[in-house]
């Protein structure tokens, strides 16, 4: 089996989960989700049960051969032959190393537990079409979401997504990752206004007044923000459903315009993930999609 380790938002757990689910299917054995670091944290909840995931969850069984691995020589050695004796094979954890895409998690052996963000298509790109299926929405919309769907299908849409929340909230988080300022959508709108006939933007924000004062776009807009974070899902559908993105640095939009199937679709993304450059992400974004200078970031 695999067991991979779900954190943070349904950005990041469909990274985790992806890359799990490649893993498995490479070495043709189970995947299995530890979703324990929700039972211990407020604001993030497990979020893929909207999806049509293999959903599988690890029992408190299966984590606690994982724990003894990483313990001391002695317990470990114990714990081993304790797991054999009952005819279970111990299980081995794999951290994520470094940011950028490491290889040799595409040799790991059956039985090991995967912990880390692996925010790079190279780890299941081999597997797309399965991970695209699975990450299909299995709840139809509801009468407003269905409307909104039909609306962009009809056009030559855009999205646009805002994030803000704690990016701003969160002093650690906006040290961190800083916010997209106004100059890198912008600049994002002008040059597919370029290369598209009659564009229509479609704006996605957890803030949408501040998204409203300060993105003054001289093109038909729609503004979304009705789903909220309990049906995040809904705008992902959405933005997915967009011929064209422009994301923000966010692995939520990330995944929209990644879903996004439109053979001709253009997709925008800030060059700098990270407010410094502490870590290489030159295999975060696909090579397809247009890198935007963002050099200052908003406060």
């Amino acid at each position: 089996m695999i067991i991979t380790r779900l954190v943070g938002g349904i950005g990041n757990q469909m990274f985790q989960y992806a890359t799990g689910r490649a893993l498995a299917h490479r070495l043709d054995t189970q995947l299995l989700l530890d979703v324990s670091h929700f039972q211990h944290t407020t604001d993030r909840h497990y979020d893929l049960g909207c999806f049509s995931i293999q959903e599988m969850l690890a029992t408190q069984s299966d984590l606690d051969d994982i724990q003894t691995v990483a313990d001391t020589t002695y317990k470990k050695y114990f714990k081993i032959f304790r797991s054999t004796f009952r005819g279970r094979k111990p299980i081995i954890r794999f951290k994520e190393r470094y940011f950028h895409f490491d290889s040799s998690v595409l040799t790991l052996p059956d039985n090991t537990y995967i912990e880390g963000y692996w925010q790079s298509e190279k780890y299941f790109k081999e597997i797309e079409h399965v991970i695209r299926n699975e990450f299909h929405i299995k709840k139809p919309p509801d009468l407003l979401n269905k409307k909104i769907g039909n609306d962009i299908l009809a056009c030559e849409a855009v999205s646009i997504h805002v994030r803000r929340g704690d990016y701003v909230t969160n002093p650690i988080t906006n040290r961190i990752l800083g916010l997209c300022n106004s100059d890198y959508y912008n600049k994002s709108v002008e040059d597919i206004a370029q290369k598209i006939d009659r564009p229509v933007f479609f704006i996605f924000s957890d803030d949408p007044i501040w998204t409203k004062d300060n993105l003054q776009l001289d093109y038909p807009r729609v503004y979304i923000s009705h789903n909220g974070p309990e049906r995040n899902y809904e705008d992902l559908r959405l933005m997915s459903m967009c011929q064209h993105n422009i994301v923000a640095n966010s692995s939520f939009s990330w995944w929209g315009a990644w879903l996004n199937s439109h053979e001709h679709k253009i997709v925008y993304v800030p060059e700098n993930w990270f407010r410094r450059a502490i870590m290489e992400t030159k295999d975060l974004i696909p090579d397809s999609w247009i890198k935007v200078k963002n050099e200052n970031f908003m406060n």
